[in-house]
């Protein structure tokens, strides 16, 4: 069972993470933004329904595999609330459209392509999560 992070098993995450981008980017021509894809599973459809399907199903499996391959997951232990953890998902629901696109599409691909705009993007919601923390741990 995986029990902590390691240089490797980062290192393994953002190359998994980088090479799914890049052949999203080439197969289809679309940034791998989660948000965007998982969003455009509601309807109206517009007829690319199946790889968003195989998309969110990978991401899903990528657990599974986790699971098979080490005989566990990595220990979850969430420490907030059900109120907490609506209130926080309904946030950054409402950030990833303000900001048009979440983490993996502005984060990822963004600065991948030196896109001003994620760039931005980027730098805001690196401020505010490192500000968010700080605020939880030392001062509420």
């Amino acid at each position: 069972m995986i029990n902590e992070y390691t240089f490797i098993t980062a290192l393994a995450g953002g190359a998994l993470i980088g090479a799914s981008a890049v052949m999203m980017m080439g197969l289809t021509g679309r940034i791998a933004g989660v948000s965007g894809i998982a969003a455009r599973l509601l309807p109206p459809w517009n007829g690319a329904i199946a790889g968003r399907f195989a998309f969110i199903l990978g991401l899903i499996a990528a657990a599974l595999i986790v699971r098979l391959v080490t005989g566990g997951l990595p220990p979850l232990n969430l420490e907030a609330g059900t109120v907490d953890l609506v209130a926080a998902g309904l946030l950054v629901g409402f950030g990833a459209v303000l900001g048009n696109g979440c983490t993996s599409g502005h984060g990822v691909c963004g600065l991948a392509s030196l896109s001003p705009r994620s760039m931005v993007a980027t730098l805001v919601f690196m401020v505010t999560a490192v500000a968010t923390t700080f605020l939880a741990r030392h001062v509420m």
